[in-house]
């Protein structure tokens, strides 16, 4: 039942498998410092993963497969994430007087009172966070937990391209274990930094405050509509409007015609995300916002955002601070960099005790 999250610590390949693709990050670590090992993205049929759920386990199986060949090297241990959508989270106080065993049988008693289905059908784990504050008597405990199918989806088809998933994480805590890769030290910790990641299917919103997320807000849009769109009016193959649109390599008229238009909705999404959050509640603005998903890589949206925003905005990049192995193509990294900060996240998790 316990070790969902796992503590598995050494050299883990980073897992994300979002709706359109799988992408892949190995990395190893020297003193305080990472350095990109390898890295792949490889496109998924649009139905093998849908709202965050794997519908084709063989399909996805193949595809890591080819993202383990596409990166090269040597890997045999993984660690993928479920989403956030699909976990059930509660802090909760305990005594420290427990011993591990009494604690964990505590946290059984605990969970059953919140989630709402069997306990032999949830995956679950729990971490303790330290004392509470003037209170010496009680710890601070994180409860997290999910389908078990949804853990066992990912370990299967993991496990069926060769690698063993090691540790199931989930995708909310591998961003921001990897947000610290993304600001410079500019920003202070008291600044509020937005982190939008725009998906296949999804535009997520996440502010940042000393590390940690304060505010996250998903919605459904995302960039299968313009890839659908060009798929309709150009006759071109999903695979290869993606991986045009991935490479940078579409022509001049789909540009204009669809592409700049798609760039404005993508703008105006945005903006309805940050009207959604500062309406929330009494909040300061952002300092910075960061771009992140395939989707994000739109030639202009940046300064598109910029401009209508009043937001310094930047493209994310987690390896820009890293050593970079000689295999990796470095232009082709730069493009795919944003897309890469679940699957960078979560590679650093293999270094956590």
């Amino acid at each position: 039942m316990f070790g969902f999250l796992g503590n598995k610590s050494g050299s883990l390949v980073g897992v994300d498998v979002g709706s359109s693709s799988v992408k892949l990050v190995a990395l190893s670590k020297s003193g305080n410092g990472f350095s990109l090992e390898a890295y792949a993205v490889v496109s998924l049929p649009p139905t093998a993963v849908i709202d965050g759920n794997i519908q084709d386990v063989i399909e996805v199986t193949t595809t890591i497969e080819k993202a383990v060949k596409v990166a090269g090297g040597k890997m045999s241990s993984a660690v993928a994430a479920v989403p956030a959508s699909a976990v059930i989270t509660k802090k909760i106080e305990m005594s420290n007087a427990f011993t591990e065993f009494e604690l964990e049988d505590q946290i059984k008693v605990e969970a059953d009172q919140f989630i709402p289905y069997p306990l032999d059908e949830v995956a679950l784990d729990f971490e303790v966070q330290g004392k509470v504050p003037n209170n010496d008597s009680l710890n601070k405990i994180l409860l997290v937990a999910c389908r078990k199918s949804d853990v066992e989806q990912r370990e299967d088809a993991i496990g069926g391209a060769g690698l063993k998933c090691l540790v199931v994480d989930v995708d909310t805590y591998a961003v921001e274990r990897a947000f610290p890769l993304l600001i410079n030290e500019e920003v202070g910790s008291e600044n509020l930094v937005g982190v939008v990641d725009i998906g296949a299917a999804t535009l997520t919103l996440n502010v940042f405050k000393s590390g940690e997320i304060v505010y996250s807000r998903e919605q459904a849009f995302g960039g299968n509509d313009l890839t659908n769109s060009i798929h309709q009016q150009y006759g071109m193959s999903i695979e290869e409007v993606e991986q045009s649109l991935r490479l940078g390599d579409i022509s001049s008229e789909i540009n204009e015609m669809i592409v700049m238009p798609f760039r404005g909705t993508v703008a105006q999404q945005v903006s309805r995300s940050l009207q959604f959050f500062y309406s929330s509640g009494a909040h300061s603005e952002l300092s910075v916002l960061y771009l992140s998903g395939g989707t994000s890589t739109i030639d202009g949206l940046v300064d598109q955002l910029t401009e209508e925003l009043g937001i310094p905005t930047k493209m994310a990049n987690p390896f820009s601070s890293l050593a970079i192995n000689s295999r990796v193509n470095r232009s082709r990294l730069d493009r795919d960099a944003p897309s890469l900060i679940k699957a960078c996240g979560l590679a650093m998790r293999g270094f956590e005790g």
